[in-house]
């Protein structure tokens, strides 16, 4: 999935912010400076002008490739990594005399997504040619829905955080202007050294969703957000392009600042560089030659009060069918998992964004006897900060959902403290195929079930910290926590703090 930064992309429209004076009726400048723009929304600072500042109004259009086995006008296989211009048909090849063939997956796949994203399915939509030339588009063409697309109107929800803080969130809402079926070209591949530039033509007719989004939106933390949903939505893999939007942003601000003009253009983010660089100048619509695809007759589609009696159902796209059978989106399966589970709705945000995450949670809590509320603290905490140290997906952990449920039944049923699960935890990102309790058996982290044991090493402890003994006789009871510390370091983490606390509270009575 990709974000295109082009006439309707990040800061392709400006507007300054003007508020009416007291002293009269013309506009003035707000105020000299503005914060930057973040999830309440506001204005970038203006440049060393010092004139108003610049408000960024941010659209996107999101490709996304429609998960199909094959291609959407022809039957070739849809697959990553092949070989050079091996997944190519006749058609793909735009040799003469081949027809495109309509792939029904990808309709459906279209249709789902307009229903999700709250938009108006057209039941009749329509093909049109849009004519431009690169190497990789052999046509000289490519088949779009321009005039009337298949769904138009809807709207997108997306939460971000506020200063960064997942306890304070906003929801905003963009409005989605209208989804369109299309095809993608081919890749050209550049040759420096030989000065030759290639041609693979097997993503060329792989079928896109293009989601045209209204400009609602005023920075990068916005469109990334927005950007995150969709994905979520789709249940695809891709990155966002906000670190892009926002670089965007400042360049468009200084190029308007000196008094130049933002050309039409589609520019990519150059990571090295630190800046967007210009990949191709972006037409008008009539250099496009817009034109009805005569290949193609207008795709109808039914509901189940207009599908005819005598049509097989198995040959028509019937949207209702479609909509009952909509998986849950991603901000109703948050909401169950705040209900089911009672976790805070700032984790259900991360379950959800990291992939396969919740599935993982749900499997631990099953397996496990300690509630979901401990449960999410181990996995945000211990298990997800391990995977993103050591850049891999949860896929990837070498601690699964049942060993980390195995470890936490042991720590639930009290057979050792935290501070050894953690240990535990540690041999187990090792991956070496050992149990916890293996773990435990073989570092001697049992938990210390003699209390006499225990209650002489509480005394040793209080013998010899004097100082905090008699603070602690003083009123101040915070310095207990460093006695328990020192218990707990004195038994290699094999004692239980609660049990140890109540010893110390009762030898420091006596």
């Amino acid at each position: 999935m990709a974000a295109a930064a082009a006439a309707r992309g990040c800061g392709g429209v400006w507007r300054r912010v003007w508020q009416r004076g007291a002293g009269g009726p013309g506009p003035v400048p707000c105020g000299p400076r503005a914060v930057a723009c973040n999830a309440r929304g506001g204005a970038v600072p203006a440049g060393k002008s010092g004139l108003a500042p610049w408000v960024p109004v941010v659209g996107l259009e999101i490709h996304a490739q429609i998960s199909s086995n094959s291609k959407l006008f022809s039957g070739s296989q849809v697959q990553f990594a092949a070989p050079p211009n091996s997944l190519v048909s006749f058609f793909d090849a735009s040799l003469p005399g081949t027809l495109p063939v309509l792939n029904r997956r990808c309709v459906e796949a279209a249709v789902m997504t307009g229903l999700a994203l709250n938009c108006s399915i057209n039941k009749k939509s329509l093909f049109d040619r849009k004519h431009y030339f690169y190497a990789d588009l052999p046509a000289g063409y490519q088949i779009t829905q321009q005039r009337v697309p298949i769904a138009v109107n809807g709207s997108l929800s997306y939460s971000l955080c506020i200063d960064n803080k997942m306890s304070q969130m906003v929801t905003k809402t963009v409005r989605i202007k209208q989804i369109q079926l299309e095809q993608d070209s081919g890749k050209s591949l550049h040759d420096d050294t030989r000065s030759q530039t290639l041609v693979d033509l097997n993503r060329a007719g792989v079928g896109l969703m293009e989601v045209v989004m209204e400009p609602d939106m005023c920075c990068g933390e916005e469109a990334a957000a927005a950007v995150r949903e969709l994905q979520l939505i789709l249940q695809m893999l891709g990155s966002s392009q906000a670190v892009m939007a926002d670089y965007e942003i400042q360049r468009q601000i200084e190029e308007l600042e000196k008094g130049g003009t933002i050309l039409n253009e589609t520019r990519a983010f150059d990571s090295k560089l630190g800046c967007t660089v210009p990949m191709r100048d972006k037409e008008g619509k009539q250099d496009y030659r817009f034109m009805p695809e005569p290949n193609l007759p207008p795709l109808i589609l039914y509901d189940t009060k207009s599908l005819p009696a005598n049509l097989n159902h198995q040959q028509v796209v019937n949207i209702d069918w479609i909509h009952e059978r909509l998986p849950d989106l991603p901000s109703v399966k948050r909401a169950k998992l705040v209900e089911r589970y009672g976790i805070l709705p700032e984790h259900s945000f991360t379950l959800l964004n990291e992939d396969g995450l919740t599935e993982f949670f749900e499997n631990v809590v099953k397996e496990t006897q300690m509630k979901p509320k401990k449960v999410i603290g181990w996995i945000l905490n211990d298990l997800l900060s391990y995977l993103k140290q050591h850049s891999l997906t949860v896929k990837e952990s070498p601690v699964s959902s049942f060993l980390l449920a195995d470890l936490l039944n042991l720590l639930e049923k009290k057979e050792i403290s935290s501070t050894a699960a953690k240990q535990v935890l540690v041999e187990l990102w090792k991956g070496e195929g050992k149990t916890p309790l293996e773990i435990v058996k073989e570092k001697k982290l049992e938990l210390i079930q003699d209390q006499n044991e225990l209650e002489q090493i509480c005394q040793a402890v209080i013998d010899g910290q004097e100082n905090e003994v008699m603070a602690i006789k003083a009123g101040n009871r915070k310095v207990l926590n460093k006695l328990i510390g020192l218990v707990q370091r004195e038994t290699q983490g094999r004692s239980n703090p609660v049990l140890v606390k109540q010893l110390l509270e009762k030898k420091l009575s006596e």
